[in-house]
């Protein structure tokens, strides 16, 4: 599949092909582009204030952090696509079924999706998406991929192949010099007047299922690719709005909007359950802890009187069997010293160091007649003198040994003590007294675990007391910020609501204290009605529930239950423009109020959302794209949308189309195209969308949409 540039060449903006300057790890590969004759759009930047170009709003150039190009390979109907992307809002348009989707599919898999064989294209080997991310160079994220051994530059993506293929495409579009980001290490972005720098991600996956990623040109294990999308990007698809009708996303979103740090509590509440655990075990078991702490006490006894020592067992063995062989051993000492240096008390001479060193006297008396002899000489004046020494080291390695039988006897005894604790106290695949040393010191853990004195569970007692007053202080707290922040967020939501058609609608979150037994254990907290008892578990004591009213005199429901599909997009739309701009309820338009920093929603730089304008048209489309360039003032935001109320708003607009008929040969298969449109064509892509045919009234109507959208973002 080609990817194209309306009104260009396909190339244009990109640097010239370059070779690779790093090849990544496994070798047998050549640096340079891949072979293909795919063409890539250089980062499609807004070209000025024509509405067509939808570039009426654009962020701060030259100044952000996000994901700049997407290749995608062999990925469904995609067969080779580039996707240029950059600041502001991005929209992702065309059929149904041109593969608009898998583009978000393809971010995912990205990011550390689940590898799945089925979405590789039908005929391919694998299907590889590559990504290059503008990161700051001393951000949270250039750490991580450090620490995994990739590197950050402004160089070509790897283009190691699964199988082995020797390509490598080229990917650079610059990057690399000093830009205003904004100031948080625990996203991608750079601190302000910080280096940003480029991070080349790449993940494949074959015919066969077997994945493989790589980040910053290194492998690296899938989970990486998932630990840096927590900080990289956010997907919103239209299964978050299943995701929201839960109690626990619900909650969790009242946590991100009141900036709510659930952790000490969850810390706290772990270890006054682990406390009373343990007391109940020992109340509850004592007369059996009393018989295992018995049975181990008087192991450790008898292990503690023997005192083994590490490495003891195989000492002994070597003592025992030189004390059972020293008179054969000494004779023998003896027989060579005497041969070597002769008996001390025989002197007759005789012996080798005697013979050798007259040998050697014989040779010297001639020292200097000829070279050879010389030599011979030196020789032998050095076997003579090694003879001496082998015949001293024997004589002291006999007087060395000992045969006392009494001490042989002590050893074989202490032999078998060691052995008898072996059998009974190492139950390893290779019993040894290292093994017993083991058990014992495992032994007096367990006794300090099972301790059923008076004493020990009294203070166990306490224990589980102060872990629980820390735990209802902490849960209080937490409380305490979820009802707070409620009121403020149900008013915000309605009010973003206001703006996207349901200016009747209110919600309210409730936050509600669990009842005693509906948590995993009963905690006494102190709230504004005074102490009551309430079912805690590791998010807290509270329910947590967004309830909607559709319009004045209509009950409260829940949004699982009240709200219909095309409402629940809106409220879902409303509530992530609320977390992700930190809204407080003064004001949805223009300069919203705002919450303290510590509250503000999501801080990714790359927001992405999979059709979540299903089920909504009219006005209260345009008020979604509305919203969505508004969370484009200062993040990137990628949008996969069939409204063209929507796509009028984004800053570039990219169409994947299947060529008219399908597949271009006979027994092909359909491979999409993706393209940017700008001018005239993207007012024609438009019109399609607004009345599936591109005629004078549509484009008439498509020019009024590009025009207000840039009067009203």
């Amino acid at each position: 599949m080609a990817a194209r540039s309306a009104g260009g060449d396909g190339r244009s903006g990109r640097a010239a092909a370059a070779p690779s300057r790093r090849a990544a790890a496994g070798g047998g590969r050549k640096a340079g582009r891949a072979a293909g004759s795919t063409r890539r759009v250089g980062r499609a930047e807004p070209s000025g204030p024509d509405p067509t170009s939808g570039a009426a709003a654009q962020p701060g150039a030259g100044a952000w952090s996000g994901l700049e190009e997407l290749h995608i390979r062999g990925l469904g109907v995609i067969e080779d696509a580039v996707l240029p992307l950059g600041p502001g809002l991005t929209a992702v348009t065309g059929e149904t079924g041109a593969g608009k989707t898998m583009v978000v599919t393809g971010l995912l898999l990205l990011f550390g999706g689940r590898a799945d064989a089925a979405r590789v294209r039908t005929g391919a080997a694998q299907a590889s998406v590559d990504g290059r991310v503008v990161v700051g160079d001393d951000s949270a994220v250039a750490a991580r991929v450090r620490s995994a051994g990739g590197e950050l530059d402004g160089g070509e993506l790897d283009g190691d192949e699964l199988d082995g293929d020797d390509r490598d495409a080229d990917h650079s579009t610059g990057g690399g010099g000093d830009r205003d980001d904004r100031d948080d290490r625990g996203t991608g972005a750079s601190r302000p007047g910080g280096r940003t720098a480029a991070l080349s991600l790449r993940r494949v996956v074959n015919a066969g299922g077997r994945s493989r990623a790589f980040v910053g040109g290194a492998g690296a294990p899938v989970a990486v690719l998932g630990e840096l999308a927590e900080r990289l990007v956010a997907v919103h698809g239209q299964s978050d709005q299943l995701r929201l009708v839960r109690p626990a996303a619900q909650r969790a979103a009242l946590d991100r909007y009141a900036g709510v740090d659930v952790e000490p509590y969850a810390r706290a509440f772990a270890a006054w359950r682990e406390a009373d655990a343990r007391l109940r075990e020992r109340t509850g078991r004592a007369a059996e802890l009393r018989r295992e702490a018995d049975l181990l006490a008087h192991g450790v006894a008898e292990i503690d009187a023997i005192a083994p020592e590490p490495g003891e067992g195989e000492e002994l063995t070597r003592l025992a069997a030189r004390l059972g062989h020293a008179d054969a051993l000494t004779t023998a000492a003896r027989t060579a010293h005497d041969a070597l240096l002769g008996d001390l008390d025989d002197s007759g001479g005789g012996d080798v160091a005697q013979l050798l060193a007259a040998a050697a006297r014989a040779l010297t008396q001639q020292q200097g007649d000829d070279a050879e002899l010389d030599a011979l000489a030196m020789r032998l004046t050095d076997l003579s003198a090694l003879a001496a020494d082998l015949g001293a080291e024997l004589g002291a390695y006999a007087d060395s040994l000992d045969t006392d039988p009494a001490r042989l006897d002590q050893i074989e005894t202490r032999r078998a003590a060691l052995a008898g604790l072996v059998r009974k106290y190492c139950d390893e695949p290779e019993p040894s007294i290292d093994g017993v040393l083991r058990w014992a010191a495992a032994a007096r853990e367990r006794l300090a675990e099972i301790d059923v004195s008076d004493e020990a569970v009294d203070a166990l007692r306490q224990r589980v007391a102060d872990t629980a007053r820390e735990a209802a202080e902490h849960a209080a707290a937490v409380s305490a910020r979820r009802r707070a922040a409620a009121s403020r967020l149900g008013e915000a939501v309605t009010a973003e609501l206001d703006g996207l058609a349901m200016a009747d609608a209110r919600v309210r979150v409730d936050v509600r204290t669990r009842p005693a037994g509906a948590g995993t254990a009963v905690l006494t907290v102190l709230t504004a009605d005074g102490e009551v008892e309430a079912g805690a578990s590791a998010d807290g004591v509270d329910d947590v529930e967004l309830l909607l009213q559709p319009h004045p005199g209509a009950p409260e429901l829940p949004i699982a239950r009240g709200a219909s599909g095309g409402e629940l997009s809106r409220v879902m739309l409303a509530l992530e423009v609320c977390l992700i701009e930190g809204t407080d309820g003064t004001g949805s338009a223009g300069a919203p109020g705002r919450v303290p920093p510590e509250a503000a929603g999501t801080s990714v730089p790359t927001l992405v959302f999979d059709e979540v304008d299903a089920g909504v048209g009219g006005r209260a489309a345009v008020e979604v794209g509305r919203r969505l360039a508004r969370l484009a003032r200062d993040r990137q935001v990628l949008v996969v949308t069939h409204l063209a109320q929507v796509a009028a708003f984004a800053d570039r607009q990219v169409v994947v189309d299947k060529p008219q008929g399908g597949a271009t040969n006979a027994g092909a298969v359909t491979a999409s195209d993706v393209h940017v449109v700008a001018g005239d064509d993207r007012v024609a892509e438009l019109a399609r969308m607004l009345a599936g045919s591109d005629t004078a009234t549509a484009r008439e109507h498509a020019a009024e949409l590009l025009a207000d959208a840039a009067r009203l973002r």
